[in-house]
């Protein structure tokens, strides 16, 4: 089984370059799942249902989120009607939505968990013990388990690799918007990786029109960043992980940027 895991879709150009990949990897047989996190897919803001869609039908499973969930307002009302899209699991308990959803599919039960970093971020709540809940109590036979943990310390991603590995099939890391090069495989099977980068424009900064984020750098004061729409700038960065679905573990995990 292989299975990609995408990086942040930021904007219009994003979900261009997304459509595009992932059509090309599905008809090519190189994937058989697509997990991707969108929280910045509606222009740098958060995702909207509409949008989700359009990112369903380009060949996404399971949407993932992180910080930005709930920006856009809509998705307060819209999230329980598609359990395909997941927001933290560690987000307060009181918040709609699901953090975690199992999958039946042709290789078996898949269970995918969303969870979101603490340092440097919101107080948000633990997200180790959030993970551990959901496997003692969720997997329900799903030997495939796949996390992004969405989160800002490089640190707190590689701990989170190190606290799940033999227990989980795959922890990526997203937000940060920059692919970072320690793909592996951990000691007892689990594939990692602290961030899988951007979806979007590389003539930017983090995806954003970069004298917007210049000027706010210079000059110290706030400015309304905007995303790049220049799709022909734009790359699609993630991870394919060829996995052993009947003993659960990595085989192995592939850098994407294309």
């Amino acid at each position: 089984m292989k299975v990609l895991m995408v990086g942040d879709i930021v904007g219009a150009a994003g979900r261009t370059t997304f459509a595009r990949v992932v059509a090309g990897m599905r008809l090519a047989n190189k994937v058989d799942l697509v997990v991707a996190n969108a929280e910045n897919a509606a222009g740098g803001k958060g995702l909207t249902l509409g949008l989700a869609e359009e990112l369903f039908d380009a060949g996404a499973d399971v949407l993932t989120l992180g910080d930005h969930t709930w920006d856009q307002k809509e998705l307060e009302k819209t999230i329980q009607r598609e359990p395909r899209i997941l927001r933290p699991a560690n987000f307060a308990p009181a918040c709609p939505g699901n953090g975690y959803i199992k999958m039946d599919t042709e290789w078996g039960s898949v269970l995918v968990i969303n969870l979101v970093g603490r340092t440097f971020m919101r107080p948000y709540d633990c997200p180790f013990r959030a993970a551990d809940s959901i496997l003692q109590n969720e997997t329900n036979g799903a030997k495939v388990v796949l996390v992004d943990l969405h989160a800002e310390a490089t640190s707190e991603k590689i701990a989170m690799g190190r606290y799940l590995d033999g227990r989980v099939t795959a922890v990526v890391g997203t937000h940060t918007h920059v692919q970072t090069s320690d793909e592996k495989l951990l000691h007892k099977g689990t594939a990692y990786i602290t961030d899988l980068g951007m979806t979007g424009s590389s003539d930017s900064i983090i995806g954003c029109v970069p004298e917007r984020i210049l000027s706010s750098f210079l000059t110290g004061m706030k400015s309304r960043f905007e995303t790049v729409k220049d799709h022909e700038s734009s790359l699609l960065e993630g991870v394919i992980i060829d996995i052993d679905e009947h003993a659960g573990k990595a085989k192995g995990i592939k850098r994407v940027r294309e």
